[in-house]
């Protein structure tokens, strides 16, 4: 078995992490994280989402948002954008590059984003479409890879025709989004083989949140299956509005310290990502830090 010897690691903290919290996050505390996860070597970051703030009031600060990042030699920014009119003013905002959000469950599709699979793809093919014309990066989700909190366990021959679908349209990255966060190992390895003979393996990235705590061993199946390129979250913000019972994202301070361990470049220094990690939750009002660092801390 040989593992990858560099991961490509997607910060999804700044939005994935933060659409859900009951109190609005200032402006200015989006960005002072985004720039700290900059500063600790991060260089994809996803900093917001072009949607209606009626919908996701979190990420009503969109424009602001993406117009003031700090633009930095090889840090790219991404926002999602699941319409024409959130690409718009995605690309009038100065965003690097975007990510269009679909699923492999029709209900979940349906109550997520209000239209049948179907009709997402419909909807991607005109956003792929206005960004290609632009030369700005389309990376494709698909969210509930495992099981969905309405339909229960997904077949992952719909993962794969999903992922194909996204893939043929022009996405360079597919985004495979354990949503709930039922995923083992051994379902995560399934999903991948089948998705994977669709999808070139290096194009295909994991999503896993850490409801039962299987998070980092799915991303060592991963990993085993030749799998590069993993979002997580700073200190483990995020979950889903629409996935009842889901909790967080995978710690993105924890992912690093296990692929250090098993010897695999990521260019983000540890340390630094802790002090973003420490910054994000005293501005929250919360004490939860991901496991690394609690344990930093207490050491």
């Amino acid at each position: 078995m040989t593992l990858p010897t560099r991961v490509k690691v997607v910060e999804v903290g700044a939005r994935d992490g933060l659409q859900n919290e009951p109190k609005l996050v200032p402006t200015e505390v989006k960005l002072g994280l985004i720039e700290r996860l900059a500063d600790a070597g991060l260089r994809f970051i996803e900093a917001t989402a072009f949607v209606s703030p009626k919908r996701i009031p979190q990420m009503a600060d969109h424009d602001a948002v993406m117009r003031a990042v700090p633009r930095r030699d090889g840090v790219t920014y991404l926002a999602l954008t699941p319409n024409l009119q959130g690409f718009e003013a995605a690309l009038a905002a100065g965003v690097d590059e975007v990510a269009v959000f679909g699923a492999a469950s029709e209900t979940f599709s349906r109550r997520n984003i209000n239209c049948s699979i179907a009709e997402s793809l419909q909807r991607f093919e005109q956003v792929t479409r206005a960004a290609q014309a632009h030369n700005i990066p389309v990376r494709g989700y698909v969210s509930c890879v495992i099981a969905c909190p309405y339909e229960g366990p997904i077949a992952p021959a719909a993962v794969a025709e999903v992922a194909a679908a996204l893939y043929a349209m022009g996405c360079h990255e597919i985004s495979l989004g354990d949503t709930i966060g039922v995923g083992t190992p051994g379902r995560t390895a399934a999903m991948i083989d089948a998705t994977a003979k669709r999808v070139p393996i290096e194009h295909l990235a994991g999503h896993y949140h850490d409801t039962y705590g299987q998070g980092l061993a799915n991303v060592y199946a991963s990993l085993e299956m030749g799998v590069s390129i993993f979002d997580a979250s700073v200190a483990g913000l995020g979950g889903c509005p629409y996935a009842p019972g889901a909790s967080g994202n995978l710690a993105t301070d924890d992912l690093i310290y296990l692929l250090e361990g098993l010897g695999i470049e990521t260019g983000v220094r540890l340390d630094a990502l802790i002090a973003a990690d420490r910054y994000i939750c005293q501005a929250l009002g919360r004490t939860t830090l991901s496991r690394v660092a609690q344990a930093r801390a207490a050491a």
